[in-house]
């Protein structure tokens, strides 16, 4: 569960987000926003330059049915288990250096495995820093991410993806520590 100050998020007296549904009960809403975002992910995703605006454009394309707010910055101060995400006034900036970074770095394109996997770890490690949405960080980081590892090369296997074990790594990497979430995207990456 997330923390948030003064969230204008949620239904009033509730942590339930307000929803193009109106669904009140959050198991219900969980239920609705796992199935449209999987039947989304089934799709073809926008195209785009691996900018910041295209990783806002999968969240939309993700999450369009289910928030109005699908694809916008969040503008709501966020914690997990009391570590702060970053502050919204400086989302934009944070993530502009960022996608500055992946584009200096040819968007990863032509490494080695374990160099590939060490340098999307580092961003995908950022980016979760960054949390840019209310909600659906984690399901736009791997779709993003999944694009930006078949462009450079490197197509997923996500079929291989222990949630468990990503979690772990993307827990890790929050406290500074990158090499477990490298040791799993190396294990997805198709030969």
């Amino acid at each position: 569960m997330y923390d948030a100050i003064d969230d204008p998020y949620t239904y009033e007296n509730s942590t339930v987000l307000v929803n193009k549904l109106d669904l009140r009960d959050q198991e219900e809403l969980d239920d609705f926003e796992a199935e449209i975002s999987s039947a989304r992910s089934s799709e073809p995703f926008p195209e785009g330059q691996l900018d910041f605006a295209h990783y806002c454009a999968v969240h939309h394309h993700l999450f369009q049915d289910v928030y109005e707010w699908a694809g916008t910055p969040r503008t709501v101060r966020m914690s997990k288990q009391g570590s702060p995400f970053c502050f919204p006034e400086h989302i934009d900036a944070q993530a502009a250096k960022l996608f500055e970074e992946l584009k200096t770095d040819h968007f990863l394109k032509d490494l080695p495995v374990t160099e590939f996997a060490a340098k999307a770890a580092h961003f995908l490690a950022e980016l979760n820093v960054i949390h840019a949405f209310r909600e659906g960080n984690g399901r736009s980081q791997l779709s993003f991410f999944a694009m930006l590892a078949e462009l450079a090369g490197h197509p997923l296997d996500l079929e291989r993806l222990d949630p468990g074990a990503m979690l772990d790594a993307m827990i890790a990497s929050f406290d500074g520590d990158e090499t477990e979430l490298a040791q799993v995207i190396a294990g997805l990456v198709t030969v």
